[in-house]
């Protein structure tokens, strides 16, 4: 077992160099099976929105029955999130070709150009983060008061929310990041753009294709309005609610896994990350994406294995390992504000309160690890 201070902070390939071996070679070859689980979602969608296109025909005290669809098809939503976030990090197949398709296709639904994805995902925020340098962080305190900095503490859950926003915030906060990342790329890239967390930059061939890939998305979303006639009744129940509720689930999973952790100046999953256990059946449904510190170890693992590494983590790094239960982690975010003192302390808008990070932070005691054993 290897014991280290959680003052201290460790490089991920350290980590890799610990637990790789440990490991067998299949956990890193790519699984071509989930391509099947992907076009089924994708039929999923298509099939909702066939439907949904004979809703004027329906009694209107029936319109009821389509709800478990619209639930279906939200799942749908949530699932071409995480399948497109596998495929994109190699671990569903290696053709690069097939993978821009097939992830154009998968994150239309998103608003997510695989351009933009893989610049301000891939290349960023897992070479930095929860550092000075990922755009995916809390705002610090000591940023401009920007319209963005405002709607995330607006939304964003903590201890000052209104539940109100925060309901609103479920459903609209993807929506939000994607139109911030986007718009600043596109009008601006550059190293200072103010209203991000924090500002990357993408080669003019990227950003072209960027708004290639978006031009692509909005004719596809388009085509969709056009197809159920601008019907109201049809748009909300077979776009905006399965949608709301897709966005509202990935953005769950979102917020728990870096939020309530301290700022590392050194790229240490363990430390600046969380895994939130969920009830079997969405591990299933979701690729165990509530794996989230085991992904952030080996990107490019086939998500099957993530448990396997959990063990693994409870073995060799017990003190360090951020292991909470859904409830808790959502508590913690509900009880702490979302916005950066320092690297180890939380504070609000108006930067009266100081609260040290919940999570394997120098100021704070460990977190209990009964259930890690």
């Amino acid at each position: 077992m290897q014991l280290t201070s959680i003052q201290t902070l460790i490089p991920q390939r350290t980590y890799v160099k610990t637990l790789r071996p440990l490991l067998p070679p299949e956990a890193f070859a790519p699984d071509p099976s989930k391509l099947v689980l992907i076009f089924i979602n994708l039929a999923i969608l298509v099939f909702g929105w066939m439907i949904a296109a004979h809703l004027d025909r329906w009694n209107p005290y029936l319109l009821w029955l389509y709800l478990p669809l619209a639930i279906v098809m939200g799942n749908s939503v949530m699932f071409m999130a995480f399948s497109c976030h596998d495929l994109m990090h190699g671990t569903v197949i290696r053709n690069s070709r097939l993978t821009y398709i097939i992830s154009l296709l998968g994150q239309t639904i998103l608003w997510m150009p695989p351009t933009l994805w893989k610049a301000v995902h891939n290349r960023v925020h897992h070479n930095k983060t929860n550092s000075l340098g990922d755009p995916d962080r809390n705002y610090l305190y000591e940023q401009p008061n920007t319209s963005s900095k405002w709607i995330q503490n607006l939304v964003f859950p903590s201890l000052e929310v209104n539940p109100i926003a925060l309901a609103l915030g479920m459903v609209t906060a993807w929506g939000y990041y994607t139109f911030r990342n986007l718009t600043a790329v596109l009008f601006f890239n550059r190293e200072f753009v103010d209203y991000l967390p924090a500002s990357f930059r993408v080669s003019t061939k990227e950003r072209w294709a960027i708004a290639g890939e978006f031009l692509f998305m909005l004719i596809i979303h388009l085509s969709i309005f056009i197809y159920l006639q601008f019907d109201p009744l049809k748009l909300i129940l077979s776009y905006f609610l399965p949608i709301g509720i897709g966005y509202a689930g990935m953005i769950f999973y979102i917020y728990t896994h870096h939020l309530i952790c301290r700022m590392t100046s050194v790229n240490d999953p363990l430390i600046n990350s969380v895994s939130i256990r969920v009830p079997k059946i969405f591990d299933v449904l979701h690729l165990n994406f509530s794996y989230h510190t085991e992904h952030h170890v080996f990107p490019g693992m086939n998500s099957n294995y993530y448990p396997m590494v959990q063990e693994l983590l409870k073995i060799h790094y017990p003190e360090r390992f951020n292991l909470l239960n859904v409830g808790e982690a959502w508590h913690l975010l509900m009880q702490t504000p979302r916005h950066y003192k320092n690297d180890n302390t939380l504070t609000d808008w108006a930067g009266e309160k100081s609260v040290p990070c919940p999570l394997n932070s120098p100021n704070t005691q460990a977190q209990d690890k009964s259930d890690m054993k």
